[in-house]
């Protein structure tokens, strides 16, 4: 029998999840609050190979906003969810403090280990600057597929958001806003600074030129300092994430970068914006496998292939 994952709870601050053949803490969940500046929000790291190696950044010098694997908004009806300078058409990026918002932890509904499973069920609220409330979010960090032999495991992330204002919510990104190729925002992953010039493929291309496409996946390795390993990331989003309610599809693209840094974001607006109508729910699910080692693209398909949704 598989022993199960143990996980510890720091209450008002974090949650760890440690495997417990190898004794590696996998991640933590971290959902205390923070500088305003950097607009708070919950995050994950460090995230961990199961040979230890950390696979996440946070609070980098160049941005100190980025931590780790986090949910956000760079633009969202005028406010910046996302933390540092707000890009403004024209002029570029500002330093804007009364347009930086967060998101608050409001409680936990579960946080269940099951063998080699595991659950952490949030509840969350977004905020303006000026604090009113926008939006609701229900959000599940699932673990499974842990495999000491194959040196990998994979949590999938699903939230859904639910626009509580009088009005419709404006997801864009500095894309959206006048600013070619940088469609940030949703999902965001920053790697390590050993992982600079890593390797990005997709099931049909390579490179950073993937930057602003589409695809079912994208893989990234990097490779770290001080133990001559590699480790690749897989990022997927089911296939459901490409529509959104009765206005039909809304489909995901890429940004994705490995110079001058390591980043990853399947965008839900990277060219255009996405409109949420009051009371609507946006609902979002993603996949992130944790592999050591240097995968390439026929690995990827099978482990997913196998790995369905």
């Amino acid at each position: 029998m598989t022993a199960t994952l143990r996980i510890v709870h720091a209450h008002g601050d974090r949650i760890t999840l440690t495997e417990p053949t190898t004794g590696v803490e996998l991640f933590s969940y971290v959902y205390g609050p923070e500088a305003a500046w950097e607009a708070p929000k919950p995050y994950l790291h460090p995230i961990r190979t199961l040979s230890g190696d950390v696979v996440t950044d946070y609070r980098p010098n160049d941005h100190r906003w980025h931590k780790g694997l986090q949910l956000t908004a760079s633009h969202l009806s005028g406010q910046n969810l996302w933390g540092g300078n707000t890009y403004v058409p024209g002029e570029g990026y500002l330093e804007l403090p009364e347009r930086v918002g967060s998101m608050a932890h409001v409680g936990f509904d579960a946080i269940d280990a099951d063998g080699d499973r595991a659950l952490i069920a949030e509840r969350l609220t977004w905020h303006p600057y000026t604090g009113e409330l926008w939006a609701e979010e229900e959000r599940r960090i699932e673990v499974h597929d842990v495999d000491v032999a194959s040196r990998s495991w994979a949590l999938t992330w699903t939230s859904a958001i639910t626009n509580r204002r009088d009005e419709p919510l404006l997801f864009g990104s500095p894309t959206t806003a006048g600013r070619e190729m940088a469609g940030y925002t949703g999902l965001f992953w920053r790697g390590p600074r050993a992982f600079r010039d890593g390797r990005v493929i997709a099931p049909d291309a390579d490179g950073p030129g993937l930057m602003g496409r589409q695809a079912p996946w994208l893989a990234y390795s990097g490779e770290h300092d001080g133990t001559d390993g590699h480790a690749t990331l897989v990022f997927a989003h089911a296939p459901e994430n490409d529509h959104l309610g009765e206005r039909g599809a809304h489909p995901a693209h890429w940004f994705v970068r490995n110079d001058p840094f390591a980043a990853v974001a399947p965008s839900w607006a990277f060219y255009d914006e996405l409109e949420l109508a009051p009371g609507d729910t946006l609902r979002r699910r993603y996949r992130v496998v944790v592999a050591d080692g240097a995968w390439e693209r026929e690995e990827v398909a099978k482990y997913l292939e196998e790995h369905p949704w």
